[in-house]
């Protein structure tokens, strides 16, 4: 890499990148409909004990996902867990400018060894496909239950349309194939000889075997599950009362409408607001409280850790 270039990204990335997350939080909060009710409502939950769970989760949450990437990644190189966590926030700072968190991958590999780049960022695209698989998989058999179990309620038909259900199963499909098989997918290209080399450096996700694969399946359910507690947890906080089980229905079915909806992260916050409103608040009527419960989870999950990402983006050297 030419030498003006690294210097560049080290010293210049970083700063950008945390005067960019810095300024987008403020415009999503001066533009926040209702804020000061949500901020009256937010200044009462400090003292929650759920809160304070809530933000413990966060850190478990994204050490689950650098352990998920640090086992991963054992295939190329030994990384310590503690790079992998640092290298991790990093790709969330980075991810937040980047349509539907692609730039997540890039962020990940500047911890990689030079050589291992390129197969970095087919590993990490590996670990992103097991998640997705989650939230699409969890988010269909969501919508399925509701269909079929609580089927009375108009807006929960339109929610479980057949169109929605289809778009879903053929995702969990799609990507149940391209998890567990993705030398075969690698192989349609194997004739276009302009990709060769790039072929041979991303096949290394196709020595992973069934097994460790599956543990890779369990690690993502563990981040998901962290995901419907943080969320059940902040609802609580925030007086958004619902049966427990259509709670879980409908926050995983909030997750898959997340995971199909193109958005920047740094402009997705009145998207997450829409859709809770529109799906939770088909069971409360406390849109208040549902609106102030994502802006909290927001600014635990995606904005802390993408600030603490763009400091170490500005510490760490780039080889």
């Amino acid at each position: 890499m030419n030498k003006s270039i690294k210097i560049s990204i080290n010293y210049l990335l970083g700063p950008v990148l945390f005067i960019l997350l810095s300024f987008s939080l403020y415009k999503q909060l001066v533009h926040q409909k209702d804020l000061y009710s949500s901020w009256q409502q937010i200044k009462t939950s400090w003292q929650s004990p759920f809160l304070w769970l809530v933000c413990i989760l966060m850190f478990i949450n994204w050490g689950m996902e650098a352990l998920k990437w640090k086992i991963m990644m054992s295939a190329l190189e030994k990384i310590p867990l503690r790079r992998a966590f640092n290298a991790v926030l990093v790709g969330c700072s980075v991810t937040m400018i980047t349509p539907n968190r692609i730039g997540e991958y890039g962020g990940r590999v500047l911890f990689v060894s030079k050589e291992n780049r390129i197969q970095g960022v087919s590993v990490s695209i590996l670990s992103g496909i097991s998640q997705l698989i989650i939230t699409f998989l969890v988010g269909c058999i969501a919508l399925f239950f509701l269909k079929y179990q609580h089927n009375e309620n108009p807006q929960v038909k339109i929610l479980t349309g057949n169109l929605i259900i289809g778009i879903t199963v053929v995702s969990v499909i799609i990507l149940l194939f391209l998890f567990f098989y993705p030398k075969v997918f690698a192989g349609l290209f194997v004739r276009w000889t302009f990709l060769e080399k790039i072929i041979r450096k991303v096949s290394v996700v196709t020595i992973y075997s069934k097994k460790e694969l599956l543990r890779i399946l369990l690690l993502s359910f563990v981040r998901y599950a962290i995901f419907i507690l943080q969320y059940i947890f902040m609802l609580r906080v925030m007086h958004v009362f619902m049966e427990p089980v259509i709670c879980i229905s409908l926050i995983s079915i909030f997750y898959l409408m997340l995971a199909l909806a193109p958005t920047i992260g740094l402009i997705e916050l009145p998207v997450r607001a829409t859709a809770a409103s529109m799906i939770l608040g088909i069971y409360c009527p406390n849109i208040l409280g549902i609106q102030a419960a994502i802006f909290l989870i927001w600014i635990i999950n995606l904005v802390i850790p993408s600030l603490l990402g763009s400091i170490l983006f500005f510490k760490h050297k780039i080889n």
